[in-house]
């Protein structure tokens, strides 16, 4: 005999199990759906939002393990995933629809900052999330050259349309100024710039808007502070302690105006010769690992250096970096610790309040 009804029993086994995104109850929260008992089988529908794709297969996981200790009688259990629709809300005066916001930086140019925004906005798209990239290095956009897109945004009822490249939304100076030219603006000219790419561009509902900062201290992350609620900030470095002085500098920028560090990422982390397989730690080793540990930030992941990024990066082809040539497993493996890290800050939060009905 089969049942398709509400089972008491399995909501009961996943009462206290966490969404990821939410860190509440997936029972509590109507998650949990299509019940279906036979014998010694049980199948049921888990739905999880967008936001946190890095962690489906994961979660997935996790929830068969708990209703395999909860029933060990049973034989076979299936958790079948699908799309729990959670729309973000507005966020900040600027009335972006996105549910997280996430600044890259570096404390100096040449770490390879902008290559590890692409990467990491490209690979939380390609795990199924909604995502925006917004250019916000003024002074040397490189993230159409990145991604291999160089043409004019549109104006439709007055809101800038992001380019867009494989459902990956993109706003940068690039697009609007000729190559070549030269952006000499003060503060305010800053300010104004930032100001509209967030505020006029029709970026739509979000789960991630990723920010490619400019290097150093300057002043656009307080603009980003006052203008909206940052999700965290990922700083990028190489394991030389000239970069990781720099990368210390812009943790301390980051922390001034109250945007929680989310992490470091050490790029170029050593050279694996093709032709013998050997490791060259051609910049140090394990520096930012060290570095992050020191200043209580969570280390994200490496980078190594790789012929097939530099290749991919100058011919426009940041897809190419989920390629198993150029070393998927590490930029996937960042969008993951990323994702997973911000779960972990949503496990403690507090149940929603119990609706009570009034006959």
């Amino acid at each position: 005999m089969s049942s398709s009804e509400p089972n008491p029993a399995v909501l009961a086994a996943l009462a206290d199990f966490k969404d990821p995104e939410t860190g509440r109850g997936v029972v509590q929260q109507d998650q949990v759906s299509e019940i279906q008992a036979s014998g010694n089988k049980l199948a049921l529908t888990l739905a999880l939002s967008t936001h946190s794709a890095p962690l489906w297969k994961e979660t997935q996981a996790e929830c068969a393990d708990r209703l395999r200790k909860q029933f060990p009688d049973l034989n076979e259990i299936e958790v079948r995933l699908a799309v729990h629709p959670r729309p973000p809300q507005k966020l900040g005066e600027i009335g972006l629809m996105v549910k997280s916001v996430i600044a890259v930086g570096s404390g100096k140019g040449g770490v390879g900052k902008s290559t590890i925004a692409a990467s990491l906005a490209y690979g939380l798209k390609r795990a199924g999330c909604q995502v925006g990239l917004m250019d916000a290095d003024v002074y040397g956009p490189s993230i159409p050259h990145l991604i291999g897109i160089n043409r004019r945004p549109e104006i439709v009822e007055q809101r800038i349309q992001p380019i867009e490249m494989d459902g990956l939304k993109v706003m940068s100076m690039g697009f609007l100024v000729p190559p070549g030219e030269a952006v000499v603006w003060r503060g305010p000219m800053l300010h104004g710039a930032i100001t509209q790419f967030l505020r006029d561009t029709a970026w739509g509902e979000l789960d991630y808007l990723i920010i490619d900062m400019p290097p150093g201290t300057g002043d656009i992350a307080l603009t980003l502070s006052q203008l909206l609620p940052l999700t965290g900030a990922v700083v990028v470095c190489t394991p030389q302690d000239v970069a990781l002085l720099d990368a210390v500098k812009a943790i301390a920028m980051f922390r001034k105006v109250n945007i929680p560090v989310l992490g470091m990422v050490e790029n170029m982390s050593y050279f694996l010769c093709p032709d013998n397989g050997k490791r060259y730690d051609i910049f140090g080793s394990g520096g930012a690992k060290r570095r992050a540990a020191e200043l209580d930030v969570p280390f994200l992941g490496e980078v190594p250096i790789n012929i097939q990024i530099r290749v991919n990066g100058d011919e426009g082809k940041i897809a190419g970096n989920f390629s198993p040539e150029a070393g998927a497993a590490y930029f996937e493996a960042i969008c993951h610790t990323v994702v997973k890290n911000l779960a972990a800050s949503h496990k403690q939060a507090p149940p929603l309040p119990k609706l009570s009905v009034l006959a």
